[in-house]
C-alpha cells in the first residue's frame, strides 16, 4: 500500500490531526497577544464556567426531554397536551427573554436562583429540554410500528416493549441530531453574559472595555467557542459509530 492510499484509508484521521493541529498553532498566536496572556488566570475559570453552564443544561435537558417526549406520544389526553404545551412555549420564545425572566421575574419568589449562572443554566437546560423532547419524540417514532406489535405478541407489556425494544433502538438513532443540539446549547452559554455570568463572552466584554481591542478578542473568544464544539462533534462522532445500528439509513 502506497502513502496515497494509505491517506486516503485514514483521510478522517488525519483530518482530525490537522484540526487538532491547527487549533493549538492558532491558540499559540493569540496568546502572544498581551489581551489575551495577560489574563489567562481570568480566562480560564471563564471558560471552566462555560463548560459548567453547557454540560448542566445539557444533562438537564436530556432528563427533561426523555420524560417530555415520551409525553408527546402518550396517548392519555392530557399528558400530550401539557406536553405539547410545554414544546410550544419553550420553542416559542427567544431564548434571551427565557434568561430574563428566570433572573429578573422568577428569583422574585424563587430566591434560590438569584444568580445569574443557575438562573442561565436553568433556562438554558429549560429550553434545550424542549428540543431534546422533539428529537427524541422523532427516534421513537422513527421506528416500525411492527417492532411493537412483535415485542407485545411475545408477551411484553407496553412499558417493557419501549424500554427493552423501543427505546434502545430509537436512543441510537438520536446521536446525530442530538450532536447539533449539544453545540448550540454550547453557543447558547454564551447568552448567559446578558445578566452577568461570568462566562467566556461576559468576560471579553470586561477586557474590551479596559483594552478596547475588540477584534483580537472576539477572535479569541471565536476561538474558545470553536475549539469547544469541535471537541464535542468528534465525541459524538465516536459515540454514533459505536452505538450505530448496522443497515439502519446506510450505516455500516
Amino acid at each position: 500500500m502506497d502513502l496515497k492510499e494509505l491517506a486516503i484509508q485514514h483521510k478522517n484521521t488525519l483530518s482530525k490531526i490537522g484540526l487538532v493541529i491547527t487549533i493549538i498553532i492558532v491558540f499559540a498566536l493569540m496568546l502572544q497577544q498581551p489581551v489575551n496572556s495577560d489574563y489567562i488566570d481570568s480566562w480560564i475559570p471563564a471558560i471552566g464556567k462555560t463548560i459548567l453552564i453547557s454540560i448542566v443544561a445539557i444533562v438537564m435537558g436530556f432528563g427533561i426531554g426523555i420524560i417530555i417526549g415520551l409525553g408527546r406520544i402518550s396517548r392519555n389526553f392530557i399528558i400530550n397536551g401539557v406536553a405539547t404545551v410545554y414544546v410550544e412555549i419553550l420553542r416559542g420564545v427567544p431564548l434571551l427573554i427565557q434568561i430574563f425572566f428566570m433572573y429578573f421575574a422568577l428569583s422574585i419568589y424563587v430566591p434560590s436562583i438569584n444568580d445569574a449562572a443557575i438562573a442561565a443554566t436553568l433556562a438554558l437546560g429549560l429550553n434545550s429540554g424542549a428540543y431534546q423532547a422533539e428529537i427524541i419524540r422523532g427516534g421513537i417514532q422513527s421506528i416500525s410500528g411492527g417492532q411493537m406489535e412483535a415485542a407485545r405478541s411475545s408477551g411484553m407489556s407496553y412499558i417493557q416493549a419501549m424500554r427493552h425494544v423501543i427505546l434502545p433502538q430509537g436512543f441510537r438513532l438520536i446521536i446525530p441530531p442530538m450532536t447539533n443540539e449539544y453545540v448550540t446549547v454550547i453557543k447558547d452559554s454564551s447568552l448567559a453574559y446578558a445578566i452577568g455570568a461570568m462566562e467566556v463572552t461576559w468576560f471579553s466584554t470586561k477586557v474590551i472595555t479596559f483594552h478596547f481591542e475588540p477584534l483580537t478578542t472576539f477572535l479569541f473568544v471565536a476561538l474558545i467557542y470553536f475549539t469547544l464544539t469541535t471537541f464535542t462533534s468528534n465525541i459524538m462522532r465516536v459515540v454514533e459509530r459505536k452505538f450505530h445500528i448496522p443497515g439502519y439509513m446506510g450505516a455500516e
